[in-house]
């Protein structure tokens, strides 16, 4: 706290104090006293009864202490969500992982919280402060593993390798915390706790157990990353079991890693309703009371549901003890000091922040400049840019004119949503014909009223793929059955075959065909792959996906989007969905040949890479390693790359990853400009996991290579790689 800011706050202290408002001079109100002691007086003036409804997400007030109501749950999974304001939304997550872009994750970060925060001070000063979604602790980012693209909330992720995600989300959790070891912006969590990735329909009963090693390779490293470098203050324990234990009362998960291992200090929430689950449909505990216990005493703080409300039975029986319910409420009560809920206004740099923040000028420009980095151009036969001299242009699909498709998931809802027809009708000076043509699974035109819309068409562009209305979180997506979908999980990642139906009518026709697919998970499309001129992917790509669709087509925007999924060619390249084994799974260990891999993307200009170089000499197993690389723009366009680093272990025991990538950066080049591109690699960056689960960096040989995507056949700009040798003793990495 700055040295102005603490006067301004003991000016302020002095004269709430002195005020009518001031019932008592209670030592928790006192801000300047550390945090540990005003939340011990808070908790000592509460009764258990009283103790309890805090604990629970709809927090209510203590009048006698001054103490309003709190509801703990939000959501700012891509923008503050579900409040009923209007606010900048920007691409869902899958498509922010697209932009392999922290620094721009971490702005939007940045403007959710300041958004935030003005709805909160609004719902303030109009009494609606206990409301649901006006709070400023968010169970926000999802950072569970893309594993099967099968997965309808997937789409939720930032994909499906741990680096990636780990360094997103970290840097989403700084721009909602801020810097500030104390003082919070807003509260982010990390959920959820862990190994969960579907199927949705058995997510309350199902038991997931998978190896020490994929464990601690896969499921585990983004979670850690978020707790122990990105301090992160909540973590959500998911509905699952993980080796026969509610995750959200798990002796491992909680109490040896989370809280031992990993020292988080935190709070942790259940799921909403995953705590009923324990009696309900795990059938792990015989009651609620037993179930609230178990969960509180495995540092469960917060529940999202009704079985807290048996805690006083739990404790008039045994179960627990009112401590263990003081040690847990502690906790939650640490995160409402550090948001500044019991301080004077005049200690909250944040409390003046005025609602017409929402959707400003420059948050509106950022939901832009990410809708434009998370497109991802796959084909591109020599159609794109499009020319402006076209006369006659018609658009067809699903997705071209549907606006709550594009801004995906636990999204808030902005002032105007931009689809790509509107974009396309503003941005080309041709006849814009539109036709729906079909809806997702169904062709909704007659064979007749297609061939009429496309009869002297200069170009058709094709706007479908899938909506998050089928593919998302059980009992939000249709639960109507249709081909490919159920319960918001897909049966099949084909492309709906209506669709394609309409795509061959155009092509029979001899017209040009662009295919802009919108969805949050990865589509097989082989024929479109085959038979399109181009194919953009676009996700669902937020308030602006329309605009930044239209400027990717005609050029003025060079596409820079990369895969973070891998997009395989068929339902045969997948391992049953309810095996979480990784064998055979995601770029790490998939070793057939996709249809588009896990990185990829084009350019509307080209990239050549030199030999990458080790600046470290005599690299050792406890030490860090310089790698440099020159890249060049060889085209004539300006252009973004994204400069992507794998390592290797060719000389290393099974089980090992394919390759792992290790290291992103983002840059910006002029025609015929080089740069020079420097990665730092640690000893975790180069270690390996055994079967015991243990992250150890060995000497040995490492193939490290950077380039523009994975080496791949449809890559341009694979790169080159070079070889290090680790010399020194076997270096062991904290869990």
């Amino acid at each position: 706290m700055t040295h102005s800011l603490l006067s301004t706050c003991l000016i302020g202290a002095l004269l709430w104090a002195a005020s009518p408002a001031a019932a008592q001079d209670y030592p928790f109100r006192d801000p300047q006293l550390p945090i540990g002691e005003r939340v011990a007086d808070l908790v000592g003036r509460l009764t258990l009864d009283e103790k309890i409804a805090q604990m629970q997400h709809a927090a209510p007030p203590v009048a006698r202490l001054g103490i309003p109501a709190y509801n703990w749950w939000n959501e700012c999974l891509h923008g503050v969500g579900r409040s009923g304001d209007r606010v900048t939304v920007f691409p869902q997550a899958i498509g922010m992982a697209a932009t392999f872009d922290p620094e721009a994750i971490e702005r939007a970060g940045e403007i959710t919280a300041t958004e935030a925060r003005a709805i909160y001070n609004e719902a303030n000063r109009s009494d609606k402060g206990g409301m649901q979604y006006k709070g400023l602790t968010f169970w926000s980012p999802n950072i569970n593993i893309f594993r099967d693209p099968r997965w309808g909330r997937g789409q939720e992720t930032y994909g499906e390798d741990p680096y990636l995600t780990g360094l997103l989300g970290k840097a989403f959790v700084r721009g909602l915390q801020g810097d500030d070891s104390i003082r919070l912006r807003t509260a982010a969590c990390a959920k959820h706790f862990a190994v969960h990735s579907g199927p949705e329909p058995l997510r309350h009963e199902f038991d997931a157990d998978v190896s020490d090693y994929d464990l601690w390779d896969t499921y585990l490293p983004a979670f850690r990353d978020l707790v122990v470098d990105g301090r992160v203050a909540a973590v959500m324990g998911a509905y699952n079991r993980f080796r026969h234990q509610p995750c959200c009362a798990s002796d491992l998960l909680l109490e040896e890693i989370l809280r031992g291992h990993w020292d988080f200090r935190g709070y942790v929430t259940s799921d909403c309703g995953a705590v009923d689950d324990f009696f309900r449909f795990h059938r792990t505990h015989p009651d609620a009371a037993s179930a609230a216990a178990d969960a509180v005493a495995h540092t469960t703080d917060l529940e999202c549901g009704s079985a807290y409300g048996q805690l006083a039975e739990a404790v008039r029986r045994g179960l627990i003890s009112e401590r263990e319910i003081d040690e847990a409420l502690a906790r939650l009560l640490a995160i409402r000091f550090r948001l500044g809920a019991f301080d004077p206004a005049s200690c909250d740099p944040c409390a003046t922040l005025p609602y017409s923040v929402l959707e400003c000028e420059a948050h509106r420009a950022h939901a832009l400049k990410m809708a434009h980095e998370s497109m991802v151009l796959l084909k591109n036969d020599g159609i794109l840019p499009l020319r402006h001299d076209l006369r006659r242009i018609v658009v067809l699909g699903p997705n071209a004119d549907a606006p709550d498709v594009q801004l995906g998931n636990y999204n808030g809802f902005p002032s105007e949503t931009v689809t790509p027809l509107k974009a396309i009708r503003r941005k080309s000076g041709a006849e814009v014909r539109y036709l729906r043509a079909a809806d997702y699974t169904q062709q909704e035109a007659s064979d007749e009223e297609i061939d009429r819309a496309i009869e002297g068409a200069d170009l058709v562009i094709f706007v479908g793929g899938i909506s998050p209305r089928l593919e998302g979180e059980a009992g939000d997506a249709g639960n109507e059955p249709l081909e490919g979908f159920l319960g918001g999980d897909r049966t099949s990642i084909l492309l709906p075959r209506a669709q394609t139906e309409v795509m061959r009518r155009v092509k029979r026709a001899g017209v040009p065909l662009v295919f802009v697919s919108m969805s949050g998970s990865a589509v097989a499309f082989p024929w479109e792959a085959e038979e399109a001129d181009a194919i953009l992917q676009a996700w669902y790509g937020g308030q602006a996906a329309g605009t930044a669709v239209a400027d990717i087509l005609w050029g003025d925007c060079n596409p820079s989007g990369r895969l973070p999924v891998t997009f395989y060619a068929s339902d045969d390249q997948l391992p049953p969905f309810d095996d979480y084994a990784m064998r055979g799974r995601t770029y790490r260990y998939f070793d057939g040949q996709p249809l588009y891999p896990f990185g990829f993307g084009l350019s509307y200009t080209s990239f050549e890479y030199g030999t990458p170089v080790c600046l470290t000499r005599s690299p050792r197993t406890d030490g860090e390693v310089e790698i440099a690389v020159r890249v060049r723009n060889t085209g004539d366009r300006t252009g973004d790359e994204v400069v992507q680093l794998y390592v290797s272990h060719p000389d290393a025991p099974q089980p090992r990853p394919l390759r792992e990538l290790k290291g992103v950066r983002r840059i910006t080049l002029r025609p015929a400009e080089e740069q020079l591109v420097l990665f730092t690699l640690t000893p975790r960056d180069l270690a390996l996991v055994d079967q015991s689960g243990l992250r150890t960096c060995r000497a040995g040989a490492v193939t490290v290579r950077v380039g523009g995507a994975q080496p791949d056949p449809k890559s341009p700009d694979g790169g080159k790689e070079c070889r290090i040798v680790l010399r020194g003793k076997t270096h062991y990495l904290p869990l």
